[in-house]
């Protein structure tokens, strides 16, 4: 620990969006503001994989929603919608009861707690999701978070010979036969291509980043970087991830063989909900579960605050420990 550059005093708390955060999907404002059928839209995703498959075509059933947007855009259907358009959308995002408080409060508990203030113990929440960064950036949750993973679109899509421009205010470049092309060009900018897709399976990279600490460092740490456990920024036994059900089980997952914790989530008084969550603690998947209410007192809330008191103690402990095998024997008099 004496040569890492990172502390090892953070915590962090890693949430899923969808039915762990807020009690729907983060699409239907999208659906509102088109009049479009949600449920129509969500059979033809569920259709995707076979229908492309008919044609030998693999398709990723978790991101293959994100190309139906963009056909949806296309057709006319989505016509003007950009990424300016999806934050707005954050605004119509209702969160469970707590939120986003509780964020604040128990970064709070910790931080300002004496004990654990000597040591500059310190909170952060992450939202990895399978939906919209830009929607999430948009919410009331967004002020309380380090940091927000998701899939992202690309408006104006930077065209052959690009690397060749000339004014990058105009965004105007030359194309390989001397032609001017302006990206961008229609009079409203849409989403045309997607940027970044995350499925259920690769929500576990931004684990590592945050364990890494390639999320704050991207210039000097890569995430694919081998970096002794003592030396990365966030051990995953200082983590904390929170979510709703079975697809993320490859998170839930990582933080169990390497120490971290694990929490499900369920509507309240929805008893096919509980049998779920209660299926992934008995499978050994998640540790403890609750209703998705984050309101004081409440079981998720008592959890999660002392799941966050104990990471703190341990590593109160841990710190004076070092602190203790630092010092040497103090002289004495001679017999």
């Amino acid at each position: 620990m004496a040569n890492s550059a990172f502390e090892q005093n953070i915590i962090a708390m890693v949430w899923d969006c969808d039915k762990t955060l807020i009690s729907s999907y983060m699409q239907e404002p999208l659906f509102r503001h088109y009049n479009v059928d949600g449920a129509k839209f969500w059979q033809e995703v569920n259709a995707l994989k076979v229908r492309y498959g008919a044609q030998g075509i693999s398709v990723n059933a978790d991101t293959s929603y994100l190309n139906h947007i963009l056909t949806y855009v296309k057709a006319g259907l989505f016509k003007g919608l950009n990424n300016k358009l999806l934050r707005e959308f954050g605004k119509e995002l209702k969160f469970y009861p707590g939120l986003p408080d509780f964020f604040g409060e128990i970064k709070k508990l910790i931080e300002e707690d004496p004990k654990y203030k000597a040591f500059d113990i310190r909170l952060e929440h992450y939202v990895v999701s399978t939906g919209f960064a830009e929607t999430i950036r948009g919410s009331a949750i967004a002020p309380f978070v380090d940091g927000i993973f998701g899939c992202e679109f690309i408006e104006d899509v930077l065209q052959p010979g690009f690397l060749e421009i000339a004014d990058v205010s105009s965004n105007v470049i030359a194309s390989p036969k001397g032609e001017a092309i302006k990206a961008g060009s229609a009079a409203v900018p849409e989403i045309s291509q997607v940027a970044c897709a995350l499925d259920n399976t690769s929500k576990t990279r931004y684990l590592f980043e945050i364990n890494k600490g390639s999320n704050k460092y991207p210039e000097t740490i890569d995430v694919n970087s081998s970096i002794a456990r003592a030396s990365r920024r966030v051990p995953f036994e200082n983590m904390v991830y929170i979510a709703d059900g079975p697809s993320d089980v490859p998170a839930f997952s990582i933080l169990n063989y390497n120490g971290g914790s694990t929490f499900a989530v369920y509507p309240k008084g929805d008893v096919k909900g509980m049998r779920q969550v209660e299926s992934l603690r008995r499978d050994g998947r998640v540790q403890m579960y609750g209703e998705a209410d984050y309101s004081e007192a409440t079981t998720s809330w008592l959890w999660l605050t002392e799941k966050a008191r104990s990471i703190a103690d341990k590593i109160v402990a841990t710190k004076q420990a070092a602190i203790k095998n630092s010092a040497g024997a103090p002289p004495t008099h001679l017999n």
